[in-house]
Order: structure tokens, then C-alpha cells, then sequence
């Protein structure tokens, strides 16, 4: 699988609502991270808008299945559409990949439009690649986001 094709499967688990199976593709001690500030250094030091390690993304995957969990109900219907592929870095088994994201949200009967930088580092592995690394930097983070009930 090349790295086209990977960024593309995540993206179209995302958009089926296959949530288990995006999860599988994180490494154990994987990191997901929208930053709130443009150009935001450090996830540590300044606040996050979401900034989540292997085991706090379960817990999202699980939320967002649980019957009771009023504020995600109705699950968010998405199209992600990932595009400038571009591989900026190569070393020791992880390849850093740099791409754009549209993507359109319905739900609730009202349609949002998200953009996206994000920064993938993709791990080697024996089937392909794993997410050790996402970044995902919304071009309006700063602004008013009513609230994120979905995954990017």
C-alpha cells in the first residue's frame, strides 16, 4: 500500500463510520493532536483543542458508540477529501507526510465545512503503515468551532 492509499483508507473508515478499524491503524503509543494556535509549537505548553494519546482515543471511539452519549447522537455524517500528498521526510522505519483535508459534517441538519493542514508520521510495519503521529491544524482553530463531534 503506498501512502496515497493509506491516507485514503483512513479517510474512508472515517467516512463509513468504521471507528474500530480507523483506531487499528494507531500504533500503541500513537498521538492525535488538533492544535489551538497557529504555528502552535508544543501540545504540552500551550492549550489543545484536542491532544490525545493511544488510550484517550478509545475512549472517543467508545463515547462516540455509546447509547447514552446525548451530545454525539446523531453520529456526524462526514466526507473527508485528503489531497497534496506530499512524503516530507524519511527515517529510522517513519515516513512524515504532509497533506490537505477538506471535509464536510451533516449533522443535526446543518452542514459545516472544515479545512486542514495535517502532518501524518506513518510507522512501517509488515501490512503497510500505522499512525504513530496526527496533526491536524484547522485553518479557523482560533475561531468559533460550536463544539467538534467528530474525528478528522
Amino acid at each position: 500500500m503506498t501512502v496515497e492509499q493509506f491516507l485514503y483508507h483512513e479517510a474512508r473508515l472515517l467516512d463509513t463510520g468504521q471507528l474500530e478499524a480507523w483506531l487499528d491503524l494507531f500504533t500503541d503509543d500513537a498521538t492525535y493532536w488538533l492544535p489551538l494556535e497557529r504555528h502552535q509549537k508544543d501540545p504540552l505548553e500551550t492549550s489543545s483543542l484536542i491532544h490525545d494519546d493511544r488510550t484517550l482515543l478509545e475512549l472517543r471511539v467508545k463515547q462516540a458508540r455509546h447509547p447514552r452519549a446525548h451530545a454525539r447522537q446523531p453520529l456526524a455524517r462526514t466526507v473527508h477529501q485528503v489531497s497534496n500528498i506530499m512524503v516530507a521526510a524519511e527515517a529510522n522505519g517513519e515516513t512524515v507526510v504532509h497533506s490537505t483535508l477538506q471535509l464536510v459534517e451533516f449533522r443535526n441538519e446543518k452542514q459545516r465545512l472544515y479545512g486542514a493542514l495535517v502532518e501524518h508520521r506513518l510507522r512501517r510495519v509488515r501490512d503497510g503503515f500505522r499512525i504513530a503521529h496526527k496533526r491536524v491544524d484547522l485553518v479557523n482553530s482560533e475561531g468559533e468551532l460550536d463544539g467538534i463531534a467528530i474525528l478528522f
